[in-house]
């Protein structure tokens, strides 16, 4: 079946926002404070190099995440302090972000899938990106070249519920421009399995 798009109500892709005229008045001007920058995150350190083992610990972990230190240990040929202490440092240079499943979204409930792709104001990446992380069922966003500016994918449990989402939630961000959804019909998950050992070598 072809792929189907479904081009959302509401859009105007021409629309633009001028930018905000700073304020004239000679009252406010002297009196108003420098606007604090606030607290600066530190730098993280860099990632240290991951050498073979590493890797061969991510494969595991990827492909079951409720893998044993025992376990890991085993499959890698090293000690079990070994691979808890390289388990460690992995997550703590943020090379491993996480431990959790991967789901079946349709069997959970969440029938409906859909690409979206947003146009928004210039520079407003950052402000989109965490109203957006706020949305229920949505998985993965990612700032892109292109024709369009973000892609958001999203899980819903209905085709109604989707539209509802789209058109009363993502349209109604303000640096948004325009949105166009693509559904999915059907999607394959290609996460790491076991009858890959190449994986991340």
């Amino acid at each position: 079946m072809a792929a189907e798009q479904m081009a959302d109500r509401g859009e105007d892709p021409g629309r633009t926002v001028p930018p905000a005229t700073p304020s004239t008045s000679p009252a406010a001007t002297p009196s108003a404070p420098p606007p604090s920058a606030g607290p600066v995150s530190p730098t993280p350190p860099p990632a240290r190099p991951l050498d073979a083992i590493d890797r061969d610990i991510l494969r595991i972990l990827q492909t079951d995440g409720r893998a044993s230190i025992r376990s890991v240990a085993e499959r890698v040929h090293v000690s079990r302090a070994n691979a808890y202490a390289r388990i460690n440092r992995l997550v703590e240079d943020g090379v491993i972000r996480g431990f959790g499943a991967r789901v079946d979204h349709e069997r959970a409930g969440q029938g409906a899938s859909a690409y979206i792709t947003l146009k928004i104001v210039q520079n407003s990446w950052r402000t989109v990106r965490e109203q957006l992380q706020a949305l229920p069922g949505a998985t993965h966003i990612a700032l892109v070249s292109g024709d369009f500016d973000v892609l958001l994918l999203v899980h819903t449990p209905d085709n109604r519920a989707l539209r509802e989402l789209v058109l009363t939630r993502v349209q109604s961000i303000p640096e948004v421009l325009s949105t166009r959804t693509l559904l999915v019909f059907e999607e394959t998950d290609l996460g790491p399995r076991p009858d890959r050992p190449a994986e991340l070598a």
